[in-house]
């Protein structure tokens, strides 16, 4: 293997021990969790800091607390997988100080400490609002898609809503000419125009209903108000 860079090798004794913290760099984000956590009140958070008087030492929460975040940083949730990591990663060798638990271990953490995890995150958003890593103005939006059913007829655009309203106004326009030539018929025929009165816009005209069809009966037959009748149809045709 002449001019080939060549390992070193593996039953090669050294004199020191090897220093894990060297294995991580200064500027590595591992160190961020490690600093987090530290600085977390755990016992006021939700964890039980409180070892068991009896039986094998278990793992501090604050250790496994490392390892759950780092999984959830590195998209690694799986608790035999975490497992695995823990002998081989040298970020999660340094980070767990050589400690390997087992995936029952990490998985009854988890499911065991759900609400003090969940504080752990508020603390983490605080934060990073508290070092100015947060901005207001920056908004995270999903590409999430989303199908409705709709009608043409009940979908409105802006042009058709502009439209709509000017019929409308239209119509109103309508009615207002037709209301006011009919109190002018009333007016004509002698009846009260009391504006404040109910009967201000008494027609001039009755509808009755005879075997299903409408049926016009005049209620005078005078000159004038023959005249009024027919400039008020006139009319109509007209705004039609």
């Amino acid at each position: 293997m002449a001019r080939f860079i060549e390992g070193l090798n593996r039953d090669q004794t050294s004199l020191l021990p090897a220093c894990v913290n060297d294995y991580v760099d200064d500027q590595n984000p591992v160190r961020a969790i490690d600093g987090f956590v530290d600085i977390l009140d755990l016992a006021a958070l939700g964890f039980n800091v409180e070892p068991e008087a009896t039986g094998r030492p278990g793992s501090h929460p604050s250790t496994m607390l490392k390892l759950y975040l780092y999984g959830y940083f590195n998209q690694v949730q799986s608790s035999r997988r975490l497992e695995r990591e823990c002998a081989r990663n040298l970020e999660l060798i340094w980070l767990m100080g050589r400690l390997k638990p087992d995936f029952k271990t990490i998985a009854d953490f988890r499911r065991n400490n759900g609400s003090a995890i969940r504080e752990v995150s508020r603390q983490f958003v605080a934060l990073c609002r508290d070092i100015d890593l947060l901005d207001a103005s920056v908004v995270a939006i999903d590409g999430s898609k989303f199908k409705a059913v709709n009608a043409k007829a009940r979908s409105f655009t802006r042009e058709r809503l502009r439209r709509r309203l000017g019929e409308i106004d239209a119509e109103i326009t309508r009615y207002d000419t037709r209301a006011h030539e009919e109190r002018i018929c009333v007016g004509m025929l002698g009846a009260p125009a009391d504006p404040n009165s109910s009967d201000e816009l008494v027609s001039a005209s009755t509808i009755t209903e005879s075997s299903g069809k409408r049926k016009r009966t005049r209620l005078d037959s005078t000159p004038e108000a023959f005249t009024c009748r027919r400039n008020t149809k006139r009319n109509s045709r007209q705004l039609g």
